[in-house]
C-alpha cells in the first residue's frame, strides 16, 4: 500500500468555535501519525483558524473548494494562490454535493485542478455515480467519463500528486458502503484509466485512490483487504475525535 492517508471533511457542519475546539481535540488526540497523512478539511472561513491551531502538528490542512483562477473579479470565490500561502496542502474538487447542488462540471473540475497543481496544491478528486445511475449498469462509464474529463490535457510530473476519491453518491450519508469486491473491481478500472493516461511510474508514485461515502469505524474493516485502496475521505465520522481516531489508527 501506498502512504495512506485519511481526510476529514467537515463540509458546512461546523461553526468557527467548533471547528476551533475540534481541531485542538485532533492535535491532542492525533499523535504518532508519522506514518501516514491525516487532512482535515474545515468550511473556508476557519481555515486560517484551524491551520493556526494544527501548525505545529503532523495533521495536514485541505479546503473544501477552489477556483480556477488566482485573482480576479471572482465574488465569492477562493484563489488557489491564497489557499496555499495559508498553509492549505489539500484541496477536495468536484465533490458530488457541488456537482448537484452549485452544478460544478466537469470543465469547471478540469480547471480546478490544473490551477491546484500550479500552485503545489495537492487534489482530491471525487468520483461516482448515483443510485439510479448503478442501477442502469452505468457505473463504469460515469467513471470513465468523470475521471477523463477531469485530467483532460493534465500533464502530471515527477512533483505533482493527485488523490482520487470514488464516492457513490448514493453511500453518502446513506449509511451503506459498496461492497469491498465492487470497490477493488473499480479501483482496478480507475486505475487501468490512469495507466491509459500518464506513465505507469506516475500512476505508481503519484497517484493515490481512497474511498469515501458513510466510512465508519465499524465499516472500515471490510476494506483492509483491497490492494489498491490508500485511504479514505471521511464526512460525518469526522465531527468526532474518538470516531475518526479510530478509523487512522485502523489504516
Amino acid at each position: 500500500m501506498k502512504k495512506p492517508i485519511i481526510i476529514a471533511n467537515w463540509k458546512m457542519n461546523l461553526s468557527l468555535a467548533s471547528s476551533i475546539s475540534l481541531a485542538k481535540d485532533f492535535v491532542d488526540n492525533l499523535i504518532d501519525i508519522k506514518d501516514k497523512d491525516v487532512v482535515i478539511c474545515p468550511s473556508t472561513m476557519a481555515l486560517v483558524k484551524v491551520e493556526e491551531i494544527i501548525s505545529n502538528s503532523d495533521i495536514k490542512l485541505g479546503a473544501q473548494d477552489v477556483f480556477w483562477q488566482e485573482s480576479g473579479a471572482y465574488t465569492g470565490e477562493s484563489s488557489p494562490k491564497v489557499l496555499s500561502e495559508i498553509g492549505c496542502e489539500y484541496v477536495i474538487i468536484g465533490h458530488s454535493e457541488r456537482r448537484e447542488y452549485l452544478q460544478e462540471t466537469n470543465t469547471m473540475i478540469n480547471k480546478k485542478i490544473d490551477a491546484c497543481l500550479d500552485n503545489n496544491l495537492i487534489p482530491i478528486l471525487c468520483i461516482g455515480e448515483t443510485k439510479d445511475q448503478r442501477h442502469e449498469g452505468l457505473t463504469d462509464n460515469i467513471l470513465y467519463r468523470q475521471l477523463k474529463n477531469a485530467l483532460d490535457n493534465i500533464h502530471l510530473v515527477a512533483n505533482e500528486k493527485i488523490v482520487i476519491a470514488y464516492e457513490p453518491v448514493w453511500a453518502i450519508g446513506s449509511g451503506e458502503v459498496v461492497e469491498a469486491e465492487e470497490a477493488e473491481r473499480v479501483f482496478a478500472l480507475i486505475q487501468q484509466i490512469l495507466i491509459d493516461l500518464y506513465p505507469l511510474t506516475i500512476v505508481k508514485n503519484n497517484v493515490r485512490m481512497i474511498y469515501g461515502g458513510s466510512v465508519n469505524s465499524t465499516n472500515i474493516s471490510s476494506f483492509s483487504d483491497l490492494e489498491l485502496l490508500s485511504g479514505f475521505l471521511v464526512g460525518g465520522a469526522s465531527l468526532k475525535t474518538e470516531t475518526f481516531k479510530e478509523i487512522v489508527q485502523a489504516l
